[in-house]
């Protein structure tokens, strides 16, 4: 018994119980977890995304951005710009730029969205920057749809009009269109401030602020018209022309109608007269 007490003992007994310990939580923790919590969790995916969009950069992005996203003398540095700002960018066809301009135009999409995915993860990990959001912060709810009419006016409609219709800026600029825009679009511009527009970091804009006005830009879109035929709801500019050229060039025609008819009147009636007054001096 005394032999048997002295092994309990041994100096290496607690180290073994702990090692059999630890194995058989890992044991536990391995068997429920899933082979994709397991591959993300080990970041080997994440690393290989990074890589791929690293690739991508250099061979379309880096002649103007610079090799590291630093920047140059053609387009600006993207350190710190976030995968939000790449998403949009490249997920609208904005970049890769055709040409530089007062303002990239919108094109064909020209990445699919796995590899938008890997550039916007190359760029993130040059320095951060706001991520893309979640599709629950950017979906239409109808409880927030008055609160965004009222964020919209307030903040959104002095460039992209009341309507949603867009707007002439200055030096070439303007106000893109909100009608076509998909929800996610609109949600990272307002995070990013691409071109033109400023940026309205959550600390501005509340994620459920956000959420109100893209739920109020959606909801209008169907909305009927009730004024009638609105030229586009472009606003005073375009009624104003509208008014201006068709009425005018109504009105024009209008009065050479009548005068060509004064005139056709004015000469019958002449015609009339010398014949009445030949006939009565002729009988005289």
């Amino acid at each position: 018994m005394k032999s048997l007490s002295t092994r309990r003992r041994h100096p290496l007994a607690a180290f073994v119980v702990l090692v059999l310990a630890l194995a058989t939580v890992g044991t536990v923790f391995a068997a429920f977890l899933s082979p994709a919590d397991a591959s993300a969790s080990s970041g080997t995916s994440s690393a290989q995304q990074i890589a791929n969009g690293k690739a991508l950069y250099e061979t379309t992005c880096s002649s103007c951005h610079g090799e590291e996203g630093e920047g140059s003398s053609y387009g600006p540095s993207l350190v710190g710009s976030g995968a939000a700002a790449v998403d949009f960018q490249v997920s609208t066809g904005r970049m890769p730029a055709q040409q530089p301009g007062a303002q990239i135009q919108k094109k064909a999409v020209l990445y699919t969205q796995e590899q938008i995915d890997e550039m916007a993860a190359y760029i993130d990990s040059l320095g951060g920057g706001p991520a893309v959001p979640d599709p629950s912060k950017y979906q239409v709810d109808a409880s927030l749809v008055q609160l965004g009419g009222v964020l919209f006016r307030t903040t959104c409609s002095e460039c992209h009009s009341f309507s949603g219709e867009g707007g002439a800026l200055s030096d070439g600029k303007y106000a893109p269109a909100l009608t076509q825009t998909n929800p996610k679009a609109i949600y990272e511009a307002m995070l990013t401030g691409p071109q033109n527009m400023p940026n309205f970091p959550d600390t501005v804009i509340s994620p459920m602020e956000k959420q109100a006005i893209i739920s109020y830009i959606v909801t209008m879109r169907n909305e009927p018209n009730y004024g009638g035929a609105g030229l586009g709801r472009l606003g005073p500019t375009s009624e104003g022309l509208f008014i201006w050229t068709i009425g005018l060039i109504a009105l024009l025609l209008f009065a050479v109608w009548i005068a060509a008819h004064t005139t056709k009147a004015s000469a019958e009636r002449v015609a009339k007269a010398k014949a009445a007054a030949g006939t009565k001096g002729g009988k005289e």
